[in-house]
């Protein structure tokens, strides 16, 4: 069986991504959540089970298989069941899927660093830098070629759920978080992600955790 390490499910960015990669797959797998920064960390991260990411999460294990880094479990997940379950069948699509995919595991550090992932709380909203307005910008623009060109009548980026949803499904949780203005088609199409049972699932399990970060309960000045 799978065996995926992910960080608290408040704060954990990348640990949701690879989670919901699992679940995409449909194959069985364990859960391990390990507290982020608590007294256990640093001795917890130095183990054998984290070593191939140098202790970072989410880490994937299957058999003697490792793979750690979200887009990497995705491609992983995908080689195992079929493409298919992750990524659009038309070309086309799955070229933008992919290309979004990508740049949203490389870019947005403005919009990462000042709105940081917090699903226990909702501050009101207040200006953001030029540079995280530029990153939100980026982002709907991108939404929108989505659906216009590849959403049909499906709720989420390309029609069905998939990869794309996967990689930006914590960028909607920082939209509600801090309470950012949508278009409001954006706002439709968050509103799908949050609705979706594993995405109800996980925020449900984050608001029964007992760990608190400070440095990520109050936002970014």
């Amino acid at each position: 069986m799978l065996k995926l390490f992910i960080g608290n499910k408040a704060y954990s960015s990348w640990s949701l991504r690879g989670w919901l990669a699992v679940k995409q797959s449909g194959l069985p797998f364990e859960e391990v959540v390990v507290p982020l920064y608590d007294e256990e960390w640093d001795r917890r991260r130095a183990g054998d089970e984290f070593a191939p990411s140098s202790g970072k999460v989410p880490i994937l294990w299957d058999d003697e298989a490792v793979v750690w880094d979200s887009l990497a479990i995705v491609e992983y997940l995908a080689d195992k069941v079929g493409r298919d379950r992750f990524w659009p069948e038309d070309n086309a699509a799955r070229a933008m899927a992919r290309s979004m995919a990508a740049e949203m595991h490389s870019s947005f550090a403005n919009l990462r660093r000042e709105c940081s992932m917090n699903v226990r709380r909702h501050y009101p909203e207040r200006q953001l830098s030029d540079e995280t307005m530029a990153d939100i910008a980026r982002i709907v623009s991108l939404w929108a070629e989505a659906r216009a060109r590849f959403g049909g009548t499906g709720d989420f980026l390309f029609g069905d759920f998939s990869a794309a949803d996967i990689m930006f499904a914590p960028i909607v949780t920082r939209f509600v978080t801090y309470s950012v203005s949508l278009p409001h088609f954006a706002a439709n199409y968050g509103a799908a992600v949050l609705a979706h049972p594993w995405m109800v699932e996980w925020l449900a399990a984050a608001q029964e955790e007992p760990w608190i970060i400070e440095k990520f309960e109050q936002p970014t000045q």
